[in-house]
């Protein structure tokens, strides 16, 4: 087989690996590493696994990834993602569908400590599902919102997503930190004015409900203000320069954890099973990324990125046309792929692809990461709706893909406003750095 010949079958391969679910770090390193010893003997990749592995274990960003996942870890076991969840409904929750515009509204708040869709989604719809289930909200709109605000937990940063995009594509991590700011907000309010839309034109999804008085509202507010300052620390001194992206990690669970302590909602010995749980999040992610690093080499010798941008160039493909065929092969692949799988199959090879066409690929990276939360709520598979459902037990799956619908129609409206107007991702940035 020819060069090219090797690179493709060895993404048939990978796919067909994944399809009979091979753990995911796994199957990227078996492909790579086989890829690699076809190509270039077996020495070769011999020394590129070694050498890959014991990298990356030693890496300085990685570092995010275990501090990251342990800031989420206290937030939810502590409680501290109820009470932000209290004081968004406080605030909110008294308009029509004002329970899951909250929902939504906790969402964006517990990325800001998590990076994970699936941690996000499984601790709001454990806290604000049942209380809608209560009031009376039907189960397409409850689950819809709380599936649908999930997906911010990996654009919101900090994000899993964006560092593992770092790694594949060497782009600064705090560049594309900050880059995600503006549209997880974005989302948001499209996610808020859906909620509000859908309401208003079938009342009987959501009962009405009573204000909260300014009383209640400044308690609830009190009562978060712990998650929100860990919030403000690390996003706001990445912003500000105060320290880098691995610096913040580790303030922000430094401040977490003893906040948590200190105001009785922890103990010591919760810290052990907070501790293994992240541990064990942060294995998987490490092997994840080790064998991406395999497979990257492995598709550059095989020149599979230069000859596919080759092919586009002389079938007559402008950068643009590119671009849109790159997105609608991440919302195909998001039917049957999960996040970190796209990311690490796809983006060793259209990372390049882009770069020559002379795309900033820290837009690119926002853009990707947007479609990448799509696919999470996309039929069949769409993790998120898998995650509410392991939660909402008594609604059925197809309930759950009708409910969120009209969330991944708000959605490809705030891609088409990324694409048309890339500043929106990249002023805060360029301001920056």
């Amino acid at each position: 087989m020819t060069e090219f010949e090797t690179g493709l079958a060895g993404m048939i391969v990978l796919l067909v690996l994944l399809a009979i679910r091979m753990p995911v770090g796994l199957a990227l390193l078996s492909v790579g590493f086989a890829g690699i010893a076809y190509l270039n003997g077996l020495n070769a990749a011999t020394a590129t696994m070694a050498t890959t592995a014991y990298t990356l274990s030693n890496s300085y960003l990685l570092v995010i990834v275990p501090l990251f996942v342990l800031m989420g870890n206290v937030a939810s076991v502590s409680g501290m993602s109820r009470s932000l969840f209290d004081a968004a409904l406080a605030w909110i929750g008294g308009f029509r569908g004002g329970l899951a515009s909250a929902a939504v509204v906790g969402c964006a708040g517990f990325a800001a400590v998590s990076g994970s869709s699936v941690a996000t989604a499984m601790t709001m719809g454990r806290v604000a599902l049942p209380q809608m289930a209560r009031i009376g909200y039907k189960d397409r709109l409850a689950t819809g919102a709380v599936a649908a605000g999930g997906t911010l937990g990996i654009l919101i940063p900090p994000s899993a997503g964006f560092v593992l995009y770092a790694l594949l594509t060497e782009e600064s991590v705090g560049r594309l930190f900050i880059a995600g700011v503006v549209p997880g907000l974005l989302l948001t309010v499209l996610f808020v004015v859906t909620i509000t839309l859908w309401v208003r034109f079938n009342p009987e999804l959501a009962p009405q409900t009573e204000s909260a008085d300014w009383r209640e509202r400044w308690r609830t507010l009190i009562r978060a203000a712990p998650l929100i300052l860990v919030i403000c620390i690390s996003i706001g001194g990445i912003y500000l320069g105060v320290f880098t992206p691995t610096e913040a990690a580790g303030i922000g669970a430094f401040v977490i954890s003893i906040l948590a302590l200190a105001m009785g909602r922890m103990r010591i010995r919760d810290f052990g099973p907070v501790l293994l749980d992240s541990t064990k999040t942060t294995a998987a992610i490490f092997m994840i990324a080790i064998g991406a690093s395999v497979l990257g080499p492995f598709l550059a010798l095989s020149a599979l990125p230069a000859d596919l941008l080759a092919f586009l160039t002389a079938a007559g493909f402008t950068g643009f046309w590119t671009l849109i065929l790159i997105l609608v092969s991440y919302i195909l692949l998001g039917t049957f792929l999960e996040a970190f799988s796209m990311l690490v199959i796809t983006v060793p090879i259209f990372a390049p692809i882009i770069a020559g066409f002379g795309y900033d690929l820290v837009w690119f990276g926002v853009l990707i990461v947007v479609v990448v939360e799509m696919g999470m709520i996309t039929p069949p598979v769409g993790l998120n709706v898998f995650v509410v459902k392991s939660v909402a037990e008594n609604t059925s799956l197809g309930e759950i893909f009708i409910g969120v619908m009209p969330f991944w129609i708000a959605m490809m409206a705030g891609l088409a406003l990324l694409i048309a107007f890339p500043q929106i991702s990249l002023f805060l940035p360029n301001a920056m750095f």
